[in-house]
């Protein structure tokens, strides 16, 4: 039988997630548990949620199926997270074995929770209810990736696009102080870590409860750091990405050339919609900034399609608008209505095999524009940090300043370290990736 005090924590979804998974284990450490390899070998088995997607729903429920035989065993279940906060004290009709339920807004309350489990209590519950002022910091973050550490600087949303969930399972928008981003940043640049990546639903929506930066100024403050070489930032958007911000990485080096930049939709009526409170031609002047700006800086997005309502005409304006901005690389969906969200009361009249045609029709048509894209970086000499090997390819992993994934061949008996960075020429692309040998 698993000791009371050993756990395994599962992730589900987003960098967000993964991150708050990291502070979830450095918390459960701190309070004297030892992590697990496997849920047989745990005494508290924990699942951290998402519900942006309904098959990552899915997913857990499944899991916990899985293991309610194992029940029996002494063993307790937690599920933490965008699903906890959605389904609340319903988890506990549908999974009775289950003693936690837990949305992100209320980690802050963790340690609390875990005494009370411990104390035998069966049906413990952290819900939000939007009004938390708290962020969730801690410094027994528990830092699983070797050579990026990831800073969460504002957590919840207060957009409520018609389609998303985030708003009614993280909570309103809540900034932590820019002293304590730096202090944190200060931190892991002290332990090593070369590329610190900033996170939030809305990262760029960041107001400093001290006054003192700009989420641009505070953008620049952390890539001036010592030690620091790369700083990234995700997700923007739209609605507040301002020109400072382009300024910032023209100015510090070390911010890396890649704004991710969620579009949706390329119609202005779609987008209405979907309560997104921008045009095309308001984000389009977006992206003119960015085009304008003295380093070449790659561009990614989020595009739904088969939103409810969305006619064959608004999906051509979705086409043309890739056209426009030729972006580095698409994340593409099909819409599926969420929980408690807008969206589910408009009829969706768009028949599924429709919605798969159109985001065919996309993804090819973008995998096109970026074999263009990576094509041009052929002979071009390029710093690539480490991220691993490919064993069975005899290459080395990496990926640029611009996010794009390189694979390339090192001559030497001794491999590069994860997290250190090496020059390559670029010999062979392909629509996702970039082949090269160091140099």
């Amino acid at each position: 039988m698993a000791t009371e005090k050993t756990f395994y924590l599962e992730t589900f979804g987003c960098q967000m997630n993964a991150h708050d998974s990291e502070k979830v284990i450095g918390t459960l450490l701190q309070q004297g548990y030892s992590q697990v390899e496997s849920e047989e070998d745990a005494g508290l088995i924990l699942y951290n949620t998402c519900s942006i997607r309904d098959k990552a729903e899915q997913r857990v429920f499944h899991r916990l199926d899985y293991y309610k035989r194992q029940q029996h065993l002494g063993k307790r279940f937690a599920v933490l997270g965008c699903v906890a906060q959605q389904e609340g004290e319903k988890i506990f009709e549908r999974a009775p074995y289950v003693s936690l339920v837990s949305g992100s807004a209320s980690y802050c309350k963790l340690p609390e929770m875990l005494a009370r489990l411990e104390a035998g209590e069966t049906r413990i519950t952290g819900l939000d209810d939007r009004q938390t002022d708290e962020t969730f910091e801690t410094e027994f973050t528990a830092r699983q990736n070797p050579y990026r550490g990831y800073i969460t600087i504002i957590e919840g949303c207060d957009k409520f696009c018609a389609y998303c969930v985030v708003p009614y399972t993280r909570g309103k928008e809540r900034s932590r102080t820019s002293s304590s981003v730096l202090a944190e940043a200060r931190r892991i640049a002290d332990q090593g870590y070369t590329e610190i990546q900033l996170l939030g639903q809305n990262v760029n929506s960041y107001r400093d409860p001290e006054g003192k930066r700009s989420f641009a100024e505070l953008l620049a403050a952390v890539g001036q750091v010592g030690g620091v070489h790369r700083v990234r930032f995700t997700t923007s958007h739209p609605r507040d990405f301002t020109r400072d911000i382009v300024d910032a990485i023209d100015a510090v080096p070390t911010l890396c050339d890649h704004v991710h930049l969620p579009v949706q939709s390329g119609s202005s009526r779609v987008l209405r919609q979907m309560a997104r409170e921008y045009t095309s031609d308001w984000y389009l002047e977006r992206i003119a900034w960015i085009k304008a700006a003295r380093r070449p800086i790659s561009l990614s997005t989020d595009i739904i399609v088969g939103f409810p309502g969305e006619t064959p005409d608004d999906f051509i304006q979705t086409m043309d608008l890739i056209e426009k901005v030729q972006y580095d690389c698409v994340f593409g969906f099909k819409y599926s209505g969420r929980p408690n969200t807008p969206a589910l009361t408009m009829i969706d009249s768009i028949p599924e095999a429709e919605k798969v045609t159109r985001l065919q029709v996309l993804l090819d048509r973008q995998r096109e524009i970026q074999r263009g894209n990576y094509a041009r970086h052929l002979g071009e000499v390029m710093e690539i940090m480490v991220e691993g090997q490919h064993p069975s390819r005899g290459q080395i992993a990496g990926r640029s300043s611009q996010n794009k994934p390189v694979n390339f061949t090192w001559s030497q008996p001794i491999a590069p370290a994860p997290g250190s960075y090496v020059r390559v020429k670029i010999t062979a692309t392909h629509p996702n990736s970039l082949v090269g040998e160091a140099v």
